[in-house]
């Protein structure tokens, strides 16, 4: 995977382009899909960085709590659009999503179970539904670039761009390397220790803090065999719930395949 997908930010963490891999008729484009963290605590150069990859259009998973304790930080002359769906898409006021499995959790199998729990029903939320309903039109309508993100970008938006890869043809393999990538991009150790804030006054496992600030295979697995579950497939999911059919899916190719 090349090394130039991950953007280095100073205070924004998990910004990458998702873009390139071979799809159905092509390629995915480069240089137009990101995805990340929220930007809240951006520096003025991350925000200098942020404009000049003139992205038109930003879809914010997070809810509004989310919103209101985190603002994202944007340059004076950023031009893009932010796009969001009203109301909660993490089940736990002001909480990301990985935070919602941060009950009294003793070891690291207890977080992976946690998580798991919680990508068992993510696909499903009526307001992220909402959110990735606004995300895929957007990316089958708008021209430009765009930038998906929630708070940590990785579940929420893990869920985002996996379902855009498989919608688009991207092999399995490549949307779980994409998806993995959360571990390994940007200054992990730098991203884990600003989201573990939200921790400061817990007395969770450190080991199991760790894992519900990464993400594993199992998880994604658990999301699609979920919606396959509930819908027979992805692109049924997609069709019924997100009011995305084939039609959608043309006009996204149409955009974004080379």
């Amino acid at each position: 995977m090349p090394d130039d997908r991950v953007l280095h930010f100073d205070s924004i963490h998990n910004f990458r382009d998702y873009g390139g891999y071979a799809a159905r008729g092509g390629h995915l484009v480069r240089g137009r899909l990101w995805r990340s963290g929220q930007h809240g605590e951006a520096t003025s150069a991350d925000l200098a960085r942020v404009r000049d990859l003139d992205i038109r259009t930003v879809i914010d998973l997070r809810g509004d709590s989310e919103r209101a304790a985190h603002p994202c930080l944007r340059h004076p002359d950023f031009a893009g659009e932010v796009l969001f769906f009203p109301g909660e898409t993490a089940g736990r006021t002001g909480r990301a999503v990985h935070e919602e499995s941060a009950r009294p959790l003793t070891t690291p199998d207890d977080a992976r179970a946690a998580m798991t729990r919680l990508y068992k029903g993510i696909a499903f939320r009526e307001v992220l539904v909402g959110s990735l309903r606004l995300y895929l039109d957007a990316l089958a309508t708008r021209d430009g670039g765009s930038l998906l993100h929630c708070m940590a970008g990785k579940d929420r938006t893990g869920l985002g761009v996996a379902l855009v890869h498989h919608l688009l043809g991207v092999h399995h393999d490549d949307i779980m390397a994409d998806y993995l990538m959360t571990n390994t991009a940007g200054d992990v150790a730098a991203r884990i220790t600003a989201q573990s804030r939200g921790f400061a006054n817990s007395t969770f496992d450190e080991a199991a803090v760790r894992v519900i600030l990464s993400v594993e295979p199992e998880y994604l697995d658990t999301l699609f065999a979920a919606i396959r579950e509930r819908h027979g497939s992805v692109e049924a999911y997609a069709r019924d719930l997100l009011s995305f059919g084939p039609a959608q899916v043309g006009a996204m190719e149409a955009r974004l395949i080379t």
